[in-house]
């Protein structure tokens, strides 16, 4: 039913494929998923210090530190919610929920329960505060 691949792809065309060059870093899926829920986490972790959630960062930071190898970087923060800017702090809080959503997607894929539950409660965290103010699903 479909015509056989007759030309090598690219990758091997242009010889960088695995075996190629034995000194070049090659990861595995796992690892990559790895480094994908680490970056999403992470970002994740700006904004909720943006947002002042202390108690919700550290459990954040826990889990980067857990997939890095190394506490994550952090800048200190003055809370959004200090300022009164209700736009910004509901800005914040979609942005999370979107950055928690994608950990979940991530962390069910790599089925890594533990980072997989703190995704889910961070997002139903955020959902709470954005139906709070009547935001809920809104971009």
């Amino acid at each position: 039913m479909y015509e056989p691949i007759r030309t090598k792809s690219v990758v091997h065309r242009l010889g960088t494929g695995h075996g190629d060059h034995p000194d070049y870093p090659h990861s595995s899926r796992g690892e990559a998923l790895d480094i994908q829920l680490a970056g999403h986490l992470a970002a994740l972790l700006a904004v909720t210090d943006e947002l002042g959630l202390v108690e919700s960062a550290e459990r954040i930071a826990g889990q980067v530190a857990r997939l890095r190898g190394e506490q994550p970087a952090r800048l200190p923060h003055a809370p959004i919610g200090d300022t009164g800017d209700t736009g910004d702090t509901v800005t914040l809080h979609q942005r999370a929920h979107d950055l928690a959503a994608r950990a979940l997607l991530v962390a069910a894929s790599r089925a890594d329960t533990t980072a997989a539950i703190l995704a889910a409660e961070r997002m139903d965290a955020h959902a709470a505060a954005l139906g709070s103010v009547g935001m809920a699903g809104a971009h």
